[in-house]
């Protein structure tokens, strides 16, 4: 059996027209998948915008709060920590005198290191300000050995409070210190 060429030219048209037919209906479904990816893909995106914002604005808000407070917090410890290093050593000196002379330190306060002229000398100057309590005997005592034994203080003002004898005071004897401490810059 022979086929004739006109034959094989249609059975070739035949198989074309079949294969660019199958083609053509894959691109359509293509197409068509397509379209519903990208309209699904558009509504998720939406959606993850919406929930993305809604719950990174408030937590954004929670987060603000919370560093309000704590750069706060941080000023205030930082406020009560504040001492100038060289205070330390004088807190510690009249902290030694006040146990030797069996005073208690009740509240102690320091400025800040400045600068003052001592005798045409430049010189750091630190006020301490000091609430001590305990007996009478041993206050004065306590402002005398200050005034005496630390060499390079000077009490500018003590002030002692003695309360009246009565039944419902229980206040101790207390005194009231400033003094000044110089160093040589």
């Amino acid at each position: 059996m022979k086929i004739s060429r006109t034959s094989w030219l249609i059975l070739v048209a035949g198989v074309f027209v079949v294969a660019l037919a199958s083609l053509g209906i894959a691109h359509a479904q293509q197409i068509e998948e397509q379209g519903q990816l990208d309209e699904e893909l558009t509504v998720a995106e939406k959606r993850l915008t919406n929930l993305e914002l809604k719950g990174l604005s408030s937590q954004k808000m929670e987060m603000e709060k919370q560093l309000e407070q704590t750069v706060s917090e941080l000023e205030t410890i930082q406020d009560n920590i504040n001492y100038p290093i060289e205070s330390i050593q004088e807190t510690d000196i009249l902290f030694d005198i006040a146990e030797a002379c069996d005073v208690t330190v009740t509240d102690m306060t320091s400025s800040a290191l400045g600068g003052e002229q001592l005798a045409s000398i430049d010189c750091s100057v630190i006020t301490l300000t000091a609430k001590v309590e305990g007996d009478v005997a041993d206050l004065i005592d306590f402002v005398i050995k200050l005034n005496n034994d630390f060499t390079t203080g000077m009490i500018k003002s003590a002030d002692i409070i003695i309360p009246e004898d009565s039944d419902e005071a229980e206040e101790s004897p207390s005194a009231y210190i400033r003094m000044v401490v110089y160093s040589y810059e």
